[in-house]
Order: structure tokens, then C-alpha cells, then sequence
């Protein structure tokens, strides 16, 4: 089959100049989730509509997948399929998406796709105790579908119509493509409607099937920030719930954000208020305190981490501990039983097993060795305003509080730094080396007093 997306409205009521199908939900255009779930569904090919000014949005999607077609300018619904029929294959049936209705469900539009068959035509319906606003569906005594009525062409007796359209519907191409064509815009917006097909297939004896979504959240479209925050939260509760009933412990399941994959061995537990973003794997029995900002990263098992921690880019191995007000950038490697504590930064450093940086530390593109201690304070002066360099710092190596390694240094197996140091040489293995003004008493100084005006 082939897939249409609707993606050209301006999106005024979002009051912003990017494309509302480009507005983010958990951390992702609305359009790339439609798109995502598209892919699964085995088709042939997915055509883009966009409309004018919005060049943005092929711009930030382009995919080898997707062709592209521009509808300007904008005669509604109807309109804008017709211009995605000649970017088809023109033979497969014919599914209709909306870029800015991004919850819609793959196990959905397969029962959509499986009632649609070669020959019918399948709509996507649901019932709402109030369907103000939407098109009604209209049924004759034995409960065939006979047409779709817009809100503001209904009579009456069909506002009083629970039953409602999404707009997802599926087709067989030939008969979109004649239907299309006969179409007319004899209505109270002067449009295209796609709906208007649907009467046209009954008049035909084409048979018109109806299918509902698994929940209705599905099929709910953004046109505000209202609308769009109101998905977010029910966008956030879907993953908090499929991950409870994989075993995840999430204290507050309302206070969850996942934007992007998380993928949990068992027991863990996680916090309040924690942000997981891009590709997160966390092991078994890792426990994630409260506020943490996780991104694209690999957490052995039986970590943890404690609040107020930021990860990026980072793999850590087992019974690491972290934070709180921990952070570690883009290239960190941790090894096991790695202590990073409060305020200490790592970037772009490997640091192997059983080592610590407990308190206030910098350490930033450095090769640390097993058991190694770095003190309070410790900083590796890595960047001289142009050019980086690394800093290695063999196993064993005890390194005093307040100490600056200035890179490219090597601190040899087991050596010891005093406090205070600041090493421009390599230390040799086995000895403390020590860098420090020589302490001076003053007999007789006195402090100076503040003069009176």
C-alpha cells in the first residue's frame, strides 16, 4: 500500500513561524512520529503534502522514503490528496494520515488496512459525547455509512450524531483518483472536502467499512499549544504505563518524560521529574534519583544515579555511583564501581574501574587508569585556547585536592600528587611529586585597618 500524509496547514493557532506539523511532541516533530509509524506498516511508498512556505518542513525530514508534494494553494482536503496521486505507485490501495495527528496507532491502521481489503473503502471512525466541530457520520436503518457531514453543512438531527469522523481513511487508487475528480467545493468553506468521496463510493456500490481505534487518543489532532501540551501528557502516561507493565518501577508515572527509546533490564527504579532523551539503556536494578536528564546512554547494572544528575553521550559500567549534581558529556566511558560525585564534570575521558572524583572535579579528555583517587578540586587543563590535548593518568595514582594537570601530561603507576600541585611534566611512577610555593610565615604583618572618613 501506499501512504498520503496532509501535512500543509499553517498552523496560525500555534502563533509561531515554524510549521505546526514540525511543533515538537516528546522531543520529536508531530510529523516524525507519523512518519515512524507509517514505516512499520510494509509500505510501498509515502508522499509527503506540504503547502507553500513550508519548504521548512522537507527540509527537516528529507528521507530516501518520502517524495513530496506541494498543494498551493490550499483548497482543503480533497485538494491536497489530488496532488499526492501522481507521486504514487498507482495500483496500491491508498492510506490517508494527518501530519498533526501523531498518536495514531500501527495495530490501528493494520485493522484499518486489513478491513480496507483490495476493493473497499475503510474509515477510521470514533464516538464522542460531544462532536462538536467534527464531520458526523451518516447511517441509514441498517447501519450502512451513507455519506460524511461537515459541522457547519449538518442539519439538526445529524448534529445530534455521536459516531465521527478522524479523517484516516483508505482507498483503492483507481477509484480515489475518479472520485477525486468529481468532487466539487459546494459547501460553506467553498473546499475540496476528501470526505465528500465517501457518498460518492455508496452511490458506486463501492463497500464502505468502518473501523475504531484502540483508544481515542489516537486520533486527536493539534491545532494550539493547549492541545499540543494535552498530547504530551497523554503521550508521556501511554510510555510510563508500557513501561510499569514491563516491570519498571516510575514513582510518579505523572511525572515522567520519555523522549526518545528506553530500554530497561528488571528492577529498576526510577524517580520524579527525570527526561530521558535519544537511545537510553539502563541495566538491571539501576536506580535513577529524582530530576536527572539522561541522554543517549548506556548504564550498567546496579548503577546509580543521584538526583540533579545530567548524563549525555556516556556508557558506564556496573555499581557505578553518580552525583548527585553529577555530569558527564559527550565521549565519557566510565568502567565499574566508578564514582563521579557532586559537581565533578567529566568530557570525553575514559575512566576505568574502582575509580573516584568524589567532590568538584574537572575531568575532561583524559585516559584514567583502575583505582585511581582525584581530589577535590582537581581540574585537567585540557583546552590552551586553540588545541586540545589529553591527559593520562595511570593505575593506582593517588592526585591531592586542588590540583591542575596541564595536558598533554603523564601521571605515572601509582605516583601520588601533593595538594595544590600544578603538573606541566610528566610524574614519574611510584613517587610524589609535588608543585607548590614554599610557605612563608611573617612575624610582625598585621592586617589592614579600614580608615575612617
Amino acid at each position: 500500500m501506499d501512504v498520503v500524509i496532509l501535512a500543509a496547514g499553517k498552523g496560525t493557532r500555534m502563533r509561531s513561524a515554524l510549521p505546526k506539523v514540525l511543533q515538537r511532541l516528546a522531543g520529536r516533530p508531530m510529523l516524525a512520529h507519523v512518519l515512524a509509524t507509517a514505516r512499520r506498516l510494509d509500505v510501498s511508498r509515502i508522499c509527503v503534502v506540504y503547502g507553500h512556505g513550508g519548504e521548512v518542513v522537507r527540509e527537516a525530514l528529507q528521507a530516501p522514503d518520502i517524495v513530496w508534494a506541494r498543494q498551493e494553494p490550499q483548497l482543503g482536503t480533497g485538494h491536497a490528496v489530488a496532488q499526492a496521486l501522481p507521486q504514487l505507485d498507482g495500483g496500491a490501495p491508498v492510506m490517508v494520515l494527518y501530519g498533526d495527528v501523531p498518536l495514531i496507532g500501527e495495530a490501528t491502521l493494520r485493522r484499518l488496512r486489513a478491513a480496507a481489503g483490495e476493493r473497499s473503502l475503510a474509515l477510521l471512525t470514533i464516538e464522542l459525547e460531544d462532536p462538536t466541530g467534527y464531520g458526523r457520520i451518516v447511517r441509514n436503518d441498517e447501519g450502512a455509512v451513507q455519506c460524511i457531514v461537515e459541522q457547519k453543512d449538518a442539519t439538526p438531527e445529524q448534529l445530534r450524531i455521536n459516531e465521527i469522523n478522524t479523517g484516516i481513511l483508505m482507498a483503492p487508487y483507481e477509484r480515489l483518483v475518479d472520485w477525486l475528480a468529481r468532487v466539487g467545493n459546494d459547501n460553506a468553506q467553498g473546499e475540496y472536502y476528501l470526505t465528500d468521496i465517501i457518498a460518492l463510493a455508496v452511490a458506486e456500490g463501492t463497500p464502505v467499512v468502518t473501523v475504531t481505534p484502540d483508544a481515542v487518543g489516537e486520533t486527536l489532532g493539534v491545532n494550539n499549544r493547549g492541545q499540543l501540551a494535552e498530547l504530551e501528557r497523554l503521550h508521556q502516561r501511554n510510555q510510563a504505563e508500557r513501561l510499569m507493565n514491563d516491570g519498571v518501577t516510575l514513582i510518579d508515572p505523572g511525572r515522567f518524560d520519555l523522549r526518545g527509546e528506553l530500554v530497561c533490564g528488571q528492577d529498576v527504579e526510577i524517580d520524579v521529574n527525570c527526561v530521558f532523551e535519544g537511545r537510553v539503556e539502563l541495566g538491571d536494578n539501576v536506580r535513577i534519583g529524582p530530576n536527572c536528564v539522561i541522554r543517549d546512554a548506556v548504564i550498567g547494572a546496579g548503577t546509580r544515579i543521584a538526583p540533579f544528575s545530567h548524563i549525555e553521550d556516556t556508557t558506564m559500567g556496573a555499581a557505578c555511583v553518580i552525583g548527585p549534581y553529577a555530569r558527564t558529556r559527550p565521549g565519557t566511558r566510565l568502567g565499574a564501581d566508578v564514582h563521579v560525585g557532586n559537581f565533578v564534570e567529566i568530557k570525553n575521558s575514559h575512566i576505568q574501574d574502582h575509580s573516584k572524583a568524589n567532590h568538584l572535579a574537572y575531568v575532561g579528555d583524559a585516559d584514567v587508569g583502575q583505582r585511581v583517587n582525584i581530589g577535590a578540586g582537581t581540574i585537567t587543563c585540557n583546552y590552551d585556547g586553540a588545541n586540545k590535548f589529553r591527559t593520562i593518568i595511570e593505575d593506582d595514582v593517588f592526585i591531592g585536592s586542588d590540583t591542575q594537570l596541564v595536558a598533554p601530561v603523564r601521571v605515572g603507576r601509582g605516583a601520588t600528587l601533593g595538594a595544590g600541585t600544578t603538573l606541566t611534566k610528566d610524574a614519574p611512577p611510584e613517587q610524589l611529586t609535588v608543585s607548590r610555593a614554599r610557605q612563608l610565615a611573617i612575624p610582625g604583618w598585621k592586617r589592614p585597618i579600614k580608615i575612617k572618613k
